[in-house]
């Protein structure tokens, strides 16, 4: 069994595991950290950002005044954001039979695995993460499409040229596999491959996750092992169903991903500074703005703002969500009642909606929006609370709302999403008066609570990213924010390929009624029976069958016996360890004399020194190494056949 690694991102991973001659993707997320390397898409004409110098080397020898631009001592790429793919050269990605994923966060990569590399195998998905990532895949094209198309940057790639820029350009990894945006027809041809229903090769069953909607962690096995895959889980009482444990226990094998990124923040401590810091920035006349994707935490924040707008007196407060998809979010939060938490699908039979930012809308506290175009533009009102994306704030109509209150003091921006460094992130916009508040709402598992998981679940082997197996480089004294497993956990980084430890050791084969007619059993202790097979193996889907031989070719006879001849009884049959003594008496009868014994735990070891030959005698079976002598083989075995027969 081999685990092959594609990305190098612990919390976006891209796995292929091959288990029983079936090729298995776990997850295909996509690294985006790479588009902080990119100027922010505006959606109209930015003066600030067309004003921004080129950068030229201080010799004066490389000019990249089209590519590269300079804004507070820090280079962008002027070109539309490209994204980090997972590795595609480790592997033939037309040998993967089927994909796993785990929550929509990890299938944003699926078009560029499905189409153009001669894919053929299925994809399975929950139903909340296909249609929820159909969303979010949605909402990344339209953000790129929506705005008009600056010039493609390549110079800038060269690894001469790459090695003599500032950093962070100088240290990006693999430049040349960036990737820009898929389109949607890549979208609608990869999700046409998803399927609900699960296959037979190996039995693979999706359990809940705990993390969002509709995702689920998975255990793949066949009748005699069990690998379970672990990815974005949460033990928090949050709006999706809780996670299910016990379903992992007796595990060979536990591929461990997906842990927070935010290991020292508590969610519940986070919730509490955005909703004071938002109230702070309302009361003295400013607005915020919220960079979020269109589905997840934002749920959890409207629902957290529901029971604070009243005891705050936000009442009159207007709060925006601005998305392509933004309808299509909120509605299918309340529809999935099977995928959610207890409390809430107890509400849908009542009937009530099971999120509150139903009554929002209704009341006109929320309202929702395409694009900062059309309606929003006529019912617009400040201050205000703005919800819209993209959290990178590198395209979408966060952008348009950077330029538009980031001279301003008296806003705030609040990031709440965990994928980006806030920094990074606001660079391209410095300098920059706005008040910038860090919030990250991470409720995946800590090292703590997974390190009680997997006490728990105990599992033989646990493989995880190599950043889990070492404190973070900022915490090095924190060994509280690495996994410490007895066994150590086997790491893996990008482009690694891992031997898991991991031996099968059985397999269930199916037998033809015929044949099983045919078997003449004879019984070696009570209620033990034993019977010679012979018999073709016919192997498929993973699926073994022992079918009776072929007839042999008949031949044409001089005459017709009146009586079939009578059938000849089975050979004898031997079962047991060779007893020692007997077997050494049997030898020298057959004259070999010089005999050296030598006693290990599973039996003995025989060295016939003149012969140069060895015999070891297990529990289970008896080994002759005897190289270039046939007869000698021959003798031996009918002196151990001798032995067991006269017991």
């Amino acid at each position: 069994m081999k685990l092959y690694c594609l990305s190098g991102h612990p919390t976006l991973p891209c796995n292929v595991l091959k288990f029983k001659s079936t090729t298995i993707m776990l997850d295909c997320g996509l690294d985006t950290t790479s588009v902080l390397n990119f100027l922010p898409l505006p959606l109209v004409h930015s003066s600030r950002l067309s004003k921004l110098p080129g950068w030229v080397s201080k010799d004066g020898t490389i000019n990249l005044e089209k590519e590269i631009k300079e804004c507070a001592g820090k280079v962008f790429v002027d070109s539309q954001p490209e994204f980090c793919l997972p590795e595609r050269e480790l592997l033939d990605l037309s040998t993967i039979d089927v994909i796993l994923i785990s929550n929509y966060h990890c299938m944003m990569a699926l078009p560029y695995i499905t189409e153009n590399t001669g894919f053929t195998g299925t994809v399975y998905a929950t139903e909340p993460t296909l249609q929820i990532g159909r969303l979010l895949m949605e909402e990344l094209v339209n953000f790129m499409e929506r705005v008009p198309k600056p010039p493609s940057a390549t110079c800038w790639k060269n690894k001469e040229i790459q090695r003599q820029l500032p950093g962070p350009l100088k240290d990006a990894v693999d430049v040349w596999m960036w990737k820009k945006c898929y389109t949607m027809q890549e979208v609608n041809s990869a999700l046409s491959k998803v399927q609900l229903e699960l296959f037979g090769a190996v039995q693979v069953s999706p359990l809940s996750s705990g993390y969002s909607l509709g995702s689920s962690n998975w255990t793949i096995q066949s009748h005699h092992e069990k690998v379970a895959y672990v990815s974005g889980s949460s033990l928090l009482t949050t709006h999706p169903q809780p996670m299910d444990q016990s379903s992992l226990k007796n595990s060979d094998v536990l591929i461990l991903t997906g842990l927070t990124q935010m290991p020292t923040a508590n969610p519940d401590g986070m919730l509490g500074e955005f909703c004071s810091n938002l109230a702070m920035t309302i009361r003295a006349g400013g607005n915020v703005l919220v960079p979020c994707y269109s589905s997840g935490v934002i749920y959890d924040l409207l629902e957290c703002l529901y029971q604070f707008i009243d005891n705050a007196n936000l009442g009159t407060t207007p709060f925006y969500f601005i998305s392509p998809v933004a309808n299509s979010s909120l509605e299918f939060s309340q529809i999935f009642a099977e995928w959610l938490c207890h409390v809430k699908q107890s509400k849908v039979y009542l009937p009530e909606p099971p999120f509150p930012h139903a009554e929002l809308i209704q009341t006109n506290k929320l309202k929702h929006y395409p694009s900062i175009h059309g309606d929003f533009s006529n019912e617009f009102r400040q201050p205000c609370v703005v919800f819209t994306g993209h959290p990178s704030l590198r395209f979408g109509d966060v952008v348009h709302f950077m330029e538009l209150w980031g001279k301003s003091s008296l806003n705030t921006i609040i990031f709440t999403e965990p994928d980006f460094n806030y920094l990074d992130a606001l660079a391209p916009y410095q300098p920059l008066s706005m008040k910038c508040i860090y919030c990250p709402i991470d409720t995946r598992l800590n090292f703590l609570q997974v390190s009680k998981l997997l006490k728990e679940v105990q599992p033989l082997h646990v493989v995880c990213p190599e950043q889990y197996t070492q404190p973070p480089v900022s915490q090095s004294h924190r060994s509280d924010l690495m996994l410490e497993l007895k066994p150590p956990p086997m790491p893996y980084r990008r482009c690694s390929v891992l031997s898991l430890p991991f031996k099968r050791r059985y397999e269930r084969v199916y037998i033809m009624p015929e044949l099983a007619n045919s078997l003449v059993p004879s019984e070696v202790k009570a209620g033990v029976s034993v019977a010679t097979v012979s018999a073709v193996i016919h192997s498929k889907d993973n699926k073994h069958t022992l079918q009776p031989p072929p007839a042999p070719p008949s031949k044409k006879r001089k005459r017709v016996l009146e009586e079939p001849p009578a059938a000849q009884s089975p050979k004898p049959l031997l079962s047991g360890a060779v007893p020692l003594e007997g077997f050494l008496a049997t030898l020298q009868k057959h004259g070999i004399t010089e005999v050296k014994v030598e006693e290990t735990p599973e039996g003995h070891i025989l060295h016939l020194q003149e012969q140069d030959t060895l015999i070891q005698l297990d529990e289970d079976g008896t080994h002759i190494i005897c190289d270039n002598n046939e007869p000698l083989r021959t003798t031996l075995q009918g002196a151990a056949y001798a032995v067991r027969k006269l017991e």
